[in-house]
């Protein structure tokens, strides 16, 4: 491996601070003065390391009660600081006390001290309804391929807004038993969720990352399959969806110069397009213009966008032409904010009825015209190339297949990172 940050030990220490405390209806920058040094050099140090698309609420509230969000971080540093969303609340969500600490990423028990994690020098914070907050520094020192447990107390009630599939174990608190963010052992973490509660992004600060690559796209992005190990077989937790893969490669592969964060930011079920004549109730407003902001723009150190979108928007009633025009906004608002942009033309789904998949070829044939979307992105990502099966390509290759044309297992999502092009995305630094 090339990574030097490898060799880094795991440790933790506390920050400390004298700002002002953060109080309700405010939604806390990550520029504030409690975050070590300032300015446009400093900032540029911090990349996200991981993500988790927030899109709607828990079935059950939390009540005087902690949670234990586990963290598989793309890449390491001699920092972090934690984003706390509420975009999705209905109500203030007190946070009244923070850590976070090494993990094993297998259970709720730590594997190293907790550090405290505070907000403008504060150990409480009240997150507003629809707002989010980030974290002060933490001086914790992480490595790549590393996992971070954030434990957060919840105060009085709230609702949770999650990430609904972790593809892992996620840990709670029984209601009513308060402030656990301190504890070692996992004991008081009885319940257990496969969600991500609250936790939405994970911030590394190190100076020697070129950029962060966010994979953006629907449930083909998200990770469903990637705990598929053939059948009958199930691993949790595993860190095996095609972005974790591709992370894998990037420290292995490339040299020390030339590394990168990787960050998730799949929501399953979402379209490219808005108002897909056949979508859902629960998925509108989360189209990929739509949530751009949140889940794209407002991470760390972005460099590149891994577009992999369309694969419903067909599904549920939209055209070629609604799925470009779709693409062409996307792709000049990360344009415009300096951000370049790789796109995969839709993959094949066995479902999908012959008018569709002309729609499906005249999408690809836009994507792979002079290799660039037809002049309006910076690259391909031919996914559909890697998944079809060549005696029926309008199918997933059987070897892939998880069983529902649509997604594909382990095997499959090493396929995918095996094809990216590193010298390709590393541009994106350029």
């Amino acid at each position: 491996m090339f990574r030097a940050t490898s060799a880094l030990i795991l440790a933790a220490a506390l920050t400390c601070s004298a700002a002002a405390p953060a109080g309700a209806g405010t939604t806390l920058s990550r520029h504030s003065a409690s975050s070590g040094d300032s300015g446009p050099s400093a900032e540029a140090s911090w990349h996200t390391a991981w993500a988790s698309s927030q899109h709607g609420q828990a079935a059950t509230g939390l009540r005087d009660q902690s949670v234990r969000m586990i963290s598989h971080l793309s890449q390491g540093g001699s920092a972090l600081r934690v984003r706390v969303q509420n975009t999705f609340g209905e109500s203030p969500l007190t946070v009244d006390a923070a850590t976070v600490a090494p993990s094993s990423g297998r259970s709720a028990e730590l594997a190293g001290e907790p550090a405290q994690v505070t907000f403008e020098g504060q150990g409480k914070v009240v997150v507003p309804a629809g707002g989010e907050v980030w974290s002060d520094e933490v001086a914790l020192t992480t490595r790549a391929q590393g996992d971070v447990a954030v434990s957060l107390s919840v105060q009085g009630e709230a609702t949770a807004g999650r990430h609904t599939d972790a593809f892992r174990t996620n840990y709670l608190s029984p209601p009513g038993s308060g402030d656990r963010t301190a504890d070692m052992g996992a004991e008081a973490y009885t319940e257990t969720v496969e969600s991500t509660y609250l936790v939405s992004a994970v911030d590394v600060r190190n100076e020697g990352l070129e950029g962060t690559l966010v994979a953006y796209g629907s449930s083909v992005v998200d990770g469903t399959g990637s705990t598929n190990c053939g059948p009958d077989c199930t691993e949790l937790g595993n860190n095996r969806r095609w972005s974790d893969d591709l992370a894998r490669r990037i420290g292995e592969e490339l040299p020390d110069d030339r590394q990168f964060a990787v960050a998730n930011a799949g929501v399953s079920g979402t379209t490219s397009a808005a108002d897909c004549p056949g979508a859902s109730d629960d998925i509108r407003g989360l189209d990929s213009l739509a949530r751009l902001e949140r889940d794209v723009l407002s991470l760390s150190g972005v460099t590149g966008v891994l577009f992999y979108y369309g694969t419903n928007d067909l599904a549920v009633g939209c055209d070629a032409g609604r799925i470009i025009e779709s693409y062409r906004e996307t792709f000049q608002r990360l344009h415009d904010a300096g951000i370049k942009v790789y796109v995969t033309p839709v993959t094949p789904r066995p479902g999908y009825s012959d008018d569709e998949n002309r729609e499906r070829h005249a999408v690809a044939d836009f994507v792979k015209k002079w290799t660039n979307c037809s002049d309006t992105c910076d690259g391909v990502l031919d996914f559909d190339q890697v998944l079809k099966d060549p005696v029926k390509p309008n199918s997933i290759n059987p070897a892939y297949d998880t069983g529902d044309g649509i997604h594909v297992n382990i095997a499959g999502q090493q396929a995918l990172a095996d094809f990216i092009s590193l010298p390709m995305v590393a541009s994106s630094a350029s």
